[in-house]
């Protein structure tokens, strides 16, 4: 149900964890350059955080790195940081660049299996020492979330983003807007908060552990992983290159619509022949919302014949970094497919019945 929580958590201890990105920039007085700022003075820089009535502590990236440069190794280091310090803290809130913060954050959610606490992403378009800067309402609203209990319990126990006004699922996010204080959309999900006077919780639509048990993080990641964008006048000889490079496991192709590709018998071999070396191949849509559903149209049954998997409604960042985690498990390509076609921890929705929710 939809509700207003009392979500002051007077005592609540949030462990701040800032890997870098534009909001802990501020202006050089003599030179006009963004620099980074030392996050251990954050409350000389927001003294709102003080009337918060929080314990913030803060780990910060030495050196910050900027979102472009994420990847598998930070997405383990923060990880790390959270097993290591997750009994000590209500709640964890980590300060990312916008351009990977979707990637990062979906990762997040399934490497740290049997999350109970709130792991709250945010950032800022502009850096936080500007004027105009996003930052402090983004970072103050997202330790507000972070800190929030009913009964005892997180409101929010799961990996989310919090941007302009707005908590998402992390992995139902993508970045849509490189200009707008509204940089991310969940197009195939709803919000799980929207933030006003009061912060509204839509705890219908958060996800709940049904049973608590200890966090088990996760640090195997496979990297052999494509983006195929299917797109009119595709190269064969081009398509094959891709499809036969060495190591590949794993392919995330976007389709047009509700899954569909060129009806070309060379493309349908090439993809047959992939899936029969072991090469897992997941259908998602090119569109911003919207699910695939390849039983619709004749070359959805093509793709199906040729063995490609159906990635429902997942999000391009999702549907990479989950291939990421099975493979880098050890899973087998079968194993795989039949992870790819369950939700693991909310990072899909489910068209076909026969298919249910692990």
């Amino acid at each position: 149900m939809t509700g207003n929580a009392n979500t002051k958590q007077d005592k609540a201890s949030i462990l701040l964890i800032y890997t870098g990105g534009t909001i802990g920039m501020i202006q050089n007085a003599e030179t006009g350059a963004l620099e980074s700022f030392n996050f251990q003075h954050l409350k000389e820089h927001v003294p709102e955080l003080k009337r918060l009535g929080y314990n913030v502590s803060v780990y910060q990236f030495e050196p910050p790195m900027d979102s472009s440069d994420m990847g598998p190794e930070g997405w383990q280091k923060i990880v790390g940081i959270i097993a290591d310090n997750y009994s000590s803290y209500d709640g964890f809130v980590i300060l990312h660049g916008t351009d990977t913060m979707s990637y990062t954050a979906s990762a997040l959610s399934f490497m740290l299996e049997n999350l109970g606490k709130p792991v709250i992403f945010t950032g800022s378009q502009l850096p936080i020492g500007m004027l105009r800067t996003d930052g402090k309402e983004n970072l103050i609203t997202a330790i507000e979330i972070a800190a929030a209990k009913e009964n005892g319990q997180p409101i929010v126990p799961e990996v989310c983003i919090f941007f302009e006004n707005t908590l998402l699922r992390a992995n139902r996010t993508r970045k849509v807007n490189a200009d707008n204080f509204n940089a991310f959309r969940s197009y195939n999900y709803p919000p799980l908060a929207k933030v006003g006077v009061h912060i509204k919780y839509d705890t219908a639509q958060i996800y709940y552990p049904e049973l608590r048990k200890p966090l088990k993080p996760h640090y195997l990641l496979d990297r052999n992983i494509t983006i195929l964008k299917i797109f009119p006048g595709m190269s064969p000889h081009v398509i094959e290159s891709i499809l036969q490079a060495p190591g590949l496991k794993g392919v995330v192709m976007e389709t047009f619509g509700s899954g569909n590709a060129p009806r070309e018998a060379w493309f349908f071999r090439l993809l047959k022949d992939a899936v029969a070396r072991g090469l897992v191949i997941v259908n998602i849509t090119q569109c911003v919302a919207g699910c695939v559903e390849m039983h619709r149209y004749e070359t959805g049954q093509h793709l199906m014949d040729a063995g490609v998997v159906s990635g429902y409604d997942s999000t391009t960042e999702s549907a990479v970094v989950k291939l990421m985690f099975l493979f880098g498990h050890g899973l087998s390509p079968d194993e795989v497919k039949e992870h790819m076609n369950c939700s693991l921890i909310g990072e899909i929705t489910i068209s076909d019945p026969t298919k249910q929710q692990s």
